[in-house]
């Protein structure tokens, strides 16, 4: 259903939205300051996770900023003007819940998971950090060491590698094909005061959604959050409106973006890491279920013609699978497989021949129903837990600008055909082709 309902001041109930599964009942208000708050209740559950959503990632970035957005992933957890990293720390270790957070190419998400008691104190706390983080030059200095071994650890797993080289070569010029962590040039070179410019800007109450799920209650909630905000100190003006969705317009490719590369990286490892593939559907294309459907068939389990094919009859590789990446405007698609350096000519070949054969001959009755009931099956076993509810939540609202009950969705899914199938696969197959490899490869 779309979010096209009317804005609800703080301190009245939120607009019920739909009855969900199992009796769960969503909502969501509009708070004063454009700050937007949905919750999910699930009857019998005495845990809640709550996720602070704030609308920017690293496509965000601007120059002299780049790496800024992990940073903050980072720093929002080393202290505020009220509470110590060890306060931070020791509020949810008290009280056995967990704390985290994740960065995004398009938003950040600050959440926790706590017994419904404790939501609270965790909304409290998380935010604290999200508008009062004092970003403190030493602690800056010590995560600035911390992240450089982060990505230097990501830079020893090759399979992180080939998927970031691949997003590079696919999204050449775009900022969405830069990595989400930053590089070490730019964690290195990005100064206190630009990652400073960077929270101030983006993080605001016209940027902040704040979703929950499982034992919740909608209006305390609601209550709970404006408390955190003012005193934060964040001026919750009403006149201020949800900052809009992302443009959805494709961009202009141009690079390797618009022609395909082929790019072998260099790595002293015992397997080559190999991707094909190219630009995929942005998030909201409507035709997003019908490439889960195709994923599913071609690389998404033990029965896809990639598994089968390359690892189960010719015993190529252990691991080989499809995946697809949607965001505003555009997406990626690739075949990824991992194999000995000598046969990974075989193995590209075998995935560009998997990925035309699909387009030519499309699936059969038995792949699209077999892909079919996968997905529905792994839907509705990953909405079981309140932190997949929170995810939906928050990502309907910043992403999709909707929310489709479990029903729906799976309707969706059933409605799949095997010509969507082969006309999608055929539209994929044509586009530019990249192959990216990481390997012990010679000149």
């Amino acid at each position: 259903m779309p979010w096209d309902l009317p804005l609800v001041p703080a301190g009245q109930a939120g607009a019920e939205l739909t009855a969900g599964q199992d009796g769960a009942t969503i909502r969501r208000s509009v708070l004063p300051g454009g700050v937007r708050v949905l919750t999910e209740s699930m009857p019998g559950l005495r845990s809640a996770t709550m996720g602070a959503w704030v609308g920017v990632g690293s496509r965000d970035e601007t120059d002299g900023h780049f790496g800024s957005t992990h940073f903050l992933e980072h720093l929002l957890f080393k202290g505020t003007d009220r509470r110590t990293a060890m306060d931070i720390a020791e509020a949810f270790d008290a009280v056995g819940g967990e704390a985290n957070a994740a960065t995004g190419k398009e938003h950040t998400c600050y959440y926790a998971r706590v017994l419904d008691t404790d939501l609270p104190m965790a909304v409290d706390v998380i935010g604290d950090m999200v508008t009062s983080a004092r970003l403190d030059t030493d602690e800056l200095e010590t995560e600035r060491g911390v992240i450089l071994e982060e990505l230097a650890m990501n830079d020893d797993d090759p399979t992180d590698v080939v998927h970031e080289e691949f997003s590079a070569a696919v999204l050449d010029g775009q900022a969405l094909g830069r990595p989400i962590g930053g590089t070490p040039d730019t964690i290195r070179a990005v100064p206190r005061d630009a990652v400073w410019e960077h929270y101030r800007w983006h993080y605001r109450p016209e940027t902040l959604v704040v979703a929950a799920a499982g034992g919740v209650d909608h209006d305390a909630l609601v209550g709970e959050v404006t408390r955190a905000l003012h005193d934060g100190g964040w001026d919750l003006d009403p006149a201020r409106t949800p900052r809009s969705r992302r443009d959805e317009r494709p961009p202009t490719l141009d690079g390797t973006a618009a022609t395909g590369v082929e790019l072998t990286v260099r790595r002293a490892v015992e397997q080559a890491n190999v991707i094909v593939g190219g630009t995929g559907l942005a998030a909201t294309d409507e035709r997003r279920f019908v490439l889960s459907v195709l994923s599913a068939a071609l690389g998404g389990g033990m029965s896809s013609r990639l598994f089968q094919e390359i690892r189960e009859k010719r015993g190529l590789a252990y691991s080989t699978y499809s995946f697809a990446s949607g965001h505003g405007g555009i997406g990626t698609f690739g075949l990824y497989a991992g194999c000995a350096p000598s046969k990974v000519d075989d193995v590209t070949a075998l995935l560009h021949a998997e990925l035309d054969r699909l387009a030519a001959d499309g699936i059969t009755g038995p792949e699209l129903d077999r892909s079919i009931g996968q997905l529905t099956g792994g839907l509705v076993l990953g909405l079981e837990d309140s932190g997949s509810r929170m995810s939906r939540l928050g990502k309907a609202e910043l992403v999709y600008g909707e929310l489709l009950s479990l029903e729906e969705s799976l309707e969706a899914i059933r409605a799949v055909t095997a010509d969507d199938v082969r006309e999608l696969a055929a539209d994929l197959a044509s586009r530019p082709r990249s192959v990216v490899r990481v390997g012990p490869f010679g000149d």
